[in-house]
């Protein structure tokens, strides 16, 4: 299998903290931004499709990112 390391954009990255903040404010209990931010931020910075089993919280923080979700599927 091929696997490709990416660097996360500083955009992502600001993304990923608007998400956190949103979470937060929304009675989030985590205290540091959760991995699923940041995996959702840089997706969609890059216009990559995300495949996740998760599609609400992604729906939720990052709306414009394209999914493929089980629930969604045929």
């Amino acid at each position: 299998m091929l696997l490709e390391r990416a660097d996360l954009p500083w955009e992502a990255a600001f993304r990923a903290g608007r998400a956190f903040v949103a979470y937060r404010r929304a009675g989030g209990t985590k205290t540091a931004p959760m991995p699923d931010f940041y995996i959702g931020a840089h997706a969609q910075v890059a216009g990559l499709t995300l495949l996740t089993r998760d599609a609400r919280r992604y729906r939720s923080y990052f709306p414009e990112l394209r999914l493929i979700a089980p629930d969604s599927m045929p």
